[in-house]
């Protein structure tokens, strides 16, 4: 097992390293011009990528607070179980994430769209009904883009076919965001940005 757990973390590093960071810059932009005009950003993804869609949600909206600036308006598709419920045993599963953002979203938001494959009918239908609205689409995909590619405003495709790699790497684009947003606004708050001493936990190993 040692030897897969090497393997495993070698080529997260080597992922780490080949990632379209240009791209993940322009996601920054996007959001930051959606933050501006206070627009709102939806997230949404399935299994593994609805937590990851939620967790996002949680820092965008709180990770970022800033003195002096108004916070990001965030709305996690994934977490109203009984709208997503009802939709599914209704209507299809297909539809669950684009009727609700038929009901919500509105010219000028920006939503993200998190799939390893970007094949699934869900975000396909979600991206779909988003450009229809006049919103922006990130998608955050595996390797090829899949079908929301050619739906998205924006891409970022991770160098990577493993699905496990996928996923990490879109956590750690989603941290990064709302790391370089935070900076971003404290700079145009004027608000303080240094870091806090760092805290030294004496463990005995």
């Amino acid at each position: 097992m040692h030897a897969d757990l090497e393997t495993y973390w070698a080529e997260l590093s080597s992922v780490s390293q080949r990632m379209p960071l240009q791209l993940v810059a322009r996601a920054a932009e996007l959001l930051l011009t959606c933050h501006r005009e206070d627009k709102t950003v939806f997230v949404l993804g399935n299994g593994g990528s609805a937590a990851t869609a939620s967790h996002f949600a949680c820092d965008l909206a709180k990770g970022t607070r800033t003195e002096g600036c108004h916070s990001f308006r965030v709305v996690p598709l994934t977490d109203n179980m009984p709208l997503v419920t009802a939709w599914a045993n209704d209507v299809s599963y297909d539809c669950v994430f684009a009727e609700q953002l038929t009901s919500l979203v509105r010219p000028g938001d920006v939503v993200v769209a998190i799939s390893a494959s970007g094949n699934s009918p869900n975000i396909v239908a979600a991206a779909r009904a988003a450009r229809g609205a006049g919103a922006t689409v990130i998608a955050l995909t595996g390797r090829t883009g899949g079908r929301v590619r050619r739906l998205a405003n924006l891409t970022i495709p991770v160098p990577a076919d493993r699905i496990e790699l996928v996923e990490d790497a879109h956590a750690a684009v989603a941290h990064s965001l709302c790391v370089a947003l935070r900076g971003r606004l404290q700079a145009l708050s004027g608000a303080e940005t240094e870091s806090p001493e760092p805290v030294v936990l004496d463990i005995a190993l």
